[in-house]
């Protein structure tokens, strides 16, 4: 089985003041914090998406629908409006969960961040106090070397002129000599007392250094379980509202069911009939007659008596015109020639 990695075990470097493991882990913590950022920017504005989208089906739901329909399926058409309002509140609903998901990751966020800025100030002190102190060690033992070279080139003047009969000269060169092994020995002195502290910071600065990795190496599983829950969850809650959807679309296909074709027609018939009888042909009637037309259907009713008028009046005799008119007198006269 592969043994588990840490930050703790793998984020160092030989240069003592470099902070390239400790950079490296830190912008993979700000990496991080930009991604709950924008898995929060992300479910914010899916939230605006399905409240858009629920006031849209709320307005739609009041919408004349089926106004003038009746009976079975304007009860349908009723339950179909009813529903639709009913999956855009549902809707409106998710739009409020996710924006309470979103707002518990902005905390969780924040709170990370608090938690990271006390470690993060103690580690940037100890930086700078370790840079400090190892610059002041690596000065002191410049001092430290030029003062043993100074030692050095005293004694050399000593024993070069030890033969030499100026005791006044030779005593000079001895207060020297002594001199600068008094300011090596100071010099050695400081450089082991800085190598020394230098030491002690270090080791203070591993310790930090491995309990920050492992903070930080906590937060981040912290972070990784948290954003695949919250994703997990707004995933649900889509999945969720698919389900609310359909139950509440089932509602209407269940009125559908019960739409009854036949029964719409005939409620429409008993409703509004205007009668059982369609209305009877017109029929020719003869101006002088009132005989019907060969071709046509029989009367409704019985032609009027022949005698419902006289016969025409004889006209005045003028003597000056021989003019004669005639009379209409056989009943089965007609103008119209068979």
């Amino acid at each position: 089985m592969m043994k588990n990695l840490h930050f703790k075990d793998f984020f160092w470097n030989s240069d003592l003041t470099s902070t390239v493991g400790y950079d490296a882990i830190i912008q993979y913590l700000n990496d991080g914090k930009r991604t709950c950022k924008e898995v929060e920017d992300f479910m914010k504005a899916r939230a605006s998406v399905e409240e858009k989208y629920a006031k849209e089906l709320l307005s739609l739901s009041k919408k004349v629908c089926g106004h003038s329909e009746m009976n079975t399926l304007k009860r349908s058409l009723d339950m179909l409006k009813l529903q639709t309002e009913q999956v855009s509140l549902s809707h409106l609903q998710l739009a409020q969960n996710m924006r309470e998901e979103a707002k518990k990751l902005e905390d969780f966020k924040e709170k990370q961040k608090e938690a990271r800025k006390k470690v993060e100030q103690q580690m940037d002190a100890l930086h700078k106090q370790r840079s400090s102190q190892y610059k002041k060690t690596m000065d002191s033992k410049k001092t430290y070397d030029q003062k043993c070279r100074d030692k050095e080139e005293a004694d050399q003047n000593v024993n070069r002129n030890t033969n030499t009969n100026n005791t006044k000269h030779m005593e000079k060169l001895y207060a020297k000599a002594q001199q600068a092994k008094q300011n090596a020995e100071e010099a050695d002195r400081l450089y082991q007392q800085n190598v020394t502290t230098l030491g002690k910071i270090r080791d203070d600065w591993i310790k930090e250094h491995i309990k920050a990795c492992e903070m930080f190496e906590k937060q981040s599983v912290e972070r990784i379980n948290f954003l695949r829950n919250t994703v997990w969850t707004h995933l649900n809650q889509l999945s969720q509202q698919c389900v609310t959807s359909d139950e509440l679309y089932e509602e209407v296909r269940k009125s559908l069911e019960q739409c009854d074709i036949q029964e719409d027609i005939e409620h429409f018939v008993n409703l509004r009939q205007t009668g059982d009888k369609p209305p009877v042909p017109v029929v020719y009637e003869n101006f002088y007659s009132g005989q019907r037309s060969p071709t046509g259907a029989p009367p409704f009713r019985m032609p009027p008596p022949v005698n419902r008028r006289g016969p025409l009046p004889l006209p005045t005799q003028n003597s000056n015109d021989d003019s004669h008119y005639s009379t209409v007198e056989d009943a089965g006269y007609s103008v119209i020639q068979y």
